[in-house]
């Protein structure tokens, strides 16, 4: 029976009768050791009758087991994995070594796969998912737990998940719903302890403030009570090891043997039999441990009474003896990566034949996507490796694989703990190419810069060197570093001539033609020809670099060069569950959708990019994805543009991420336009202006002096618009793009009151797909066709530009494009708002899937979400948008759009 613990009790009761009606439920249960965490989990198991009950427990011995402790939960579900997407039951079937390793396993995918394991398992009866001692679990399994628990919404799931305070673990960094036990009060105290005077008891409960396992231990041990300073609390976990190790200690030495072997060991009572005999004992001795109440053994297992049993038996003892007890062990396990880990136990000093053990180890977790047992497992063979050089290597390896793991920070310090070490160049350059990596998405863009550039300055190999400077290009696109970009790109011409591989010269030539672009000096014909060259199958497997041949069409702003890439790329990221690049191309997508009449879809990329930035840790891509949000809400009129753009421009100017910066000002500047505040928007825009100069960004289309043209002749300052629209438009010119010279053929109009300039600039329009841009010139123009008293052609483009604003959301630009019209003696047919348009970011997503003819499965697939959440959504969609079937849905859509 569960003591003092009535209201936790209720807690746990109502997310289960939630589970069996549909509405999932996670709870972090947290506390001091003792505290009861696992007496309360075994209580919840009992109120899951008519549950399917998946159940895990984390445990030292197997912390460095690659998702041990998944598959230990998953066990009972493994039947339905055939019922999965396909890429998703390759990456669990190599994550828990049921199958051949197809292609390593990426860590995202197995989160995917988990999620996708449990819902279809819950299909035919609520499940409930009970972890215990998460905090000793394997990373790879937390993560994969955590992946699936954050994404529990409208499934007949509850997740209860129990792990010790203050403990570093993926799940306590999370956001997830927790209950955090304190001790029981005096009334429980006195039921759980029997035989003592009523005045120890409550001296009892004051020193450990009321932890159950403390009251019962220490009840036990009178002597040591009686030694206790009165009223004085003291620490739990001490007083617990102090008189586990007492009891311990009383064993004979046998035992204490056996109860070492099993404290090294998992706790398979054949694997210990096997080192006991080994060690010459005899596992028998057990018995006497158990005895003591220090283990149980049953179901041919040792059970610890609890982890700090194990960890006072393990730490007491002998640092000889344990080295003596983990060969034993090794040399009585079948599993080589088990010994290689247990040998690696056994060394003082170094041992080059362990090292290479472990470092097969390494690439067997590496494989199965079991990224940070991998790292842990390549930095110990490096510190059991005599060369430098083969130690810097092997550091180098284990940087990569905490990269891999998502874990930045250590992954930077292994590689500088490599790189300290003076490997040879070819090590040298890899550390650098990773810490590039990290830095750009996580850190700092300026240090990736010239991580990168000093990196491909050393390198011989030009293939290699012309996709380090293509990552530099990738770099200062992001800070509007031109000057540093032209270099990387004259660095990559030199080198294209020699390059054959296709992946390297395809990503060189992007790159290339994007530095000149962003100097203005010319490169679309580079990225031109580099189109036209894709796809390459190299190209394609290098997930880092892929982001390029999304960029084309973000650049060039043609209607055609290349723009069936961005989809096809997302779909491939989508289906392989590459979630690590998903967030830079989910805002190349967003962005190209953006200058379209696609401003739903931009959204919901936006959002998604947003999400999966912040899940993944990826700050530089999150600065991005709210910077282009901001300007695509700006334009819609929306006040939280503002939210948007302050985060990011946070987060730009302590990473001096100056691109998102221009988006966010430009954002900014552009709702103020939009509102009718044209002195508000010219201080964002002179804002802007700053930021480029500074970076030397010579690119036209960043350019806000179109619109800072618009703002000064609405206040009146003409002499103000000439001033600032000479050198944009010689650029613009130079540029010789169709979005470029539609805007500068608008400034002209603007500026020389030409009608031929605006007939220009809707020529020009006319080969782009960017909607709103044209709109904004059919403004313009038939504001100044109603001033030049010529109200009937002013009323066909204003006729229009209501239209296209309206279809847009651009409900600003509309209101001013339908008080023209009105001004010329013609009112507005505006068009009602679709119903479409309140759907979330989210819904909109899967309603776009759904309605283009995938299945509830695939969406939720594709979109990282359980089936029955995406049902939810849907059900929420034909609510809003009052329809019934698929096809009203896709028609209903094609209305919005």
């Amino acid at each position: 029976m569960l003591i003092g613990r009535d209201a936790e009790r209720r807690v746990i009761e109502q997310l289960v009768a939630g589970a069996r009606v549909g509405v999932a439920g996670v709870l972090l249960v947290t506390g001091e050791p003792g505290i009861g965490k696992t007496a309360l989990l075994d209580e919840a198991a009992t109120l899951t009758t008519g549950l399917r009950l998946l159940r895990a427990r984390g445990t030292e011995a197997e912390q460095d087991v690659p998702f041990g402790a998944l598959h230990q939960l998953l066990r009972p579900a493994l039947a339905e994995l055939d019922r999965i997407p396909r890429p998703q039951q390759a990456a669990l079937e190599a994550a828990l070594a049921l199958g051949p390793v197809e292609s390593p396993a990426d860590r995202f995918a197995v989160g995917a796969a988990t999620l996708s394991l449990i819902c279809r398992y819950a299909e035919d009866a609520p499940v409930a998912v009970i972890v215990d001692d998460a905090h000793l679990l394997d990373r790879p399994s937390a993560e994969a737990l955590l992946f699936a628990a954050r994404r529990f919404v409208a499934d007949p799931i509850v997740a209860l998940i129990g792990a010790r305070q203050n403990e570093p673990h993926p799940l306590a960094d999370a956001d997830l719903p927790s209950l955090v036990l304190e001790g029981v009060p005096l009334t429980a105290a006195q039921q759980l302890v029997h035989g003592l005077p009523v005045d120890l008891v409550a001296q009892l409960h004051r020193t450990v403030a009321g932890n159950p396992l403390a009251l019962l231990e220490l009840a036990g041990e009178p002597a040591a009570l009686h030694r206790l300073t009165p009223g004085v609390p003291m620490p739990v976990p001490a007083l617990l090891a102090k008189a586990f190790t007492a009891r311990a200690n009383r064993l004979s030495p046998a035992a204490r043997t056996t109860l070492l072997v099993a404290a090294v060991d998992d706790g398979e009572l054949g694997a210990v039999a096997r080192a006991c005999k080994e060690l010459g004992v005899e596992v028998s001795a057990l018995a006497e441990a158990e005895t003591a109440a220090l283990v149980a053994i049953h179901d041919g297992r040792v059970e610890f009474r609890h982890p700090l049993v194990r960890s006072a038996v393990y730490t007491s003892a002998d640092p000889a003896e344990r080295r003596t007890v983990h060969r034993a062990v090794a040399g009585a396990t079948q599993d080589e990566d088990r010994r290689a880990w247990h040998l690696s136990e056994t060394v003082l000093g170094t041992d080059d034949e362990v090292a290479g053990r472990l470092e097969v180890a390494a690439g067997h977790a590496a494989g199965r996507g079991a990224h940070a047992v991998a790292a842990t497992a390549y930095q110990r063979a490096a510190r059991l490796t005599e060369s430098p050089q083969g130690r810097a290597l092997r550091l180098v390896a284990a940087g990569e694989a905490a990269w891999s793991a998502g874990l930045p920070d250590r992954a930077e310090a292994l590689l500088d703990e490599a790189l300290a070490l003076q490997p040879g160049a070819a090590t040298r350059i890899r550390a650098q190419e990773i810490r590039a990596e990290l830095t750009v998405k996580c850190g700092s863009p300026a240090q990736a810069r010239d991580i990168l550039l000093a990196a491909a300055a050393e390198c011989e190999d030009d293939a290699i060197a012309t996709g380090l400077l293509a990552d530099a290009v990738n770099a200062c696109f992001r800070l509007c570093d031109t000057a540093s970009a032209l270099r990387a790109a004259e660095g990559i011409d030199q080198r294209l001539p020699s390059v054959e591989r296709p992946g390297p010269r395809i990503i060189g030539m992007m790159a290339s033609g994007v530095a000149k672009i962003l100097a203005g000096q010319g490169g679309t014909d580079q990225i031109r020809e580099a189109v036209a060259l894709a796809p390459s199958d190299e190209l394609d497997r290098d997930r880092r670099r892929q982001v390029w041949m999304a960029i084309a069409p973000l650049f060039l702003r043609e209607s055609g060069t290349g723009r069936a890439l961005l989809q096809q790329a997302m779909l491939e990221r989508r289906d392989q569950v590459a979630l690590g690049t998903l967030p830079g191309l989910l805002f190349v997508l967003a962005r190209d959708d953006a200058t379209t009449d696609r401003w739903a879809d931009a959204a919901a990329s936006y959002d998604e990019g947003v999400r999966l930035a912040r899940e993944i840790g990826q700050t530089t891509e999150l600065a991005m994805n709210l910077a282009g949000h901001a300007w695509l809400a700006a334009h819609q009129g929306r006040v939280h543009c503002q939210t948007l753009a302050a985060e990011a421009l946070r987060i730009c100017d302590d990473r001096d991420i100056s691109l998102g910066a221009v988006w966010s000002l430009f954002g900014l500047g552009d709702f103020e336009l939009g509102r009718g505040d044209p002195a508000a928007a010219l201080s964002q825009y002179e804002r802007l202006l700053a930021v480029l100069a500074a970076n030397g960004l010579m690119d036209p289309d960043l350019s806000p002096v179109p619109e800072m043209v618009e703002a000064y002749r609405r206040l009146g300052r003409a002499a103000d618009a000439e001033a600032v629209s000479r050198e944009y438009l010689v650029r613009a010119q130079a540029k010789g793009q169709p979005w470029s010279l539609a805007r500068a053929a608008r400034v002209r109009g603007l500026v020389s009151e030409s009608a031929d300039d605006f007939e220009r600039a809707l020529e020009c329009h006319a080969e782009t797909l960017d909607v709103f841009e044209q709109a904004r010139t059919r403004l313009t123009y038939g504001a100044w066709l109603r001033r030049a008293r010529r109200r009937v052609d002013a009323r066909t483009q204003l006729r229009l530009a209501v239209e296209a604003f309206d279809h847009l959301g651009a409900a600003g630009w509309a209101d001013q494009a339908a008080t023209e019209l009105k001004a010329t003696g013609e009112t507005a047919r505006r068009r009602v708002p679709s119903t479409a348009d309140e759907l979330t970011p989210q819904e909109r997503q899967i309603a776009l899937l759904l309605a283009d003819g995938q299945s509830i499965r695939e969406a939720a697939a594709r979109l990282f979400l359980s089936p029955k959440t995406v049902e939810y959504h849907l059900r929420k969609v034909y609510t809003k948008l009052g329809i019934h079937s698929r096809t009203e849905l896709a028609r209903e859509l094609s209305n919005s759009t």
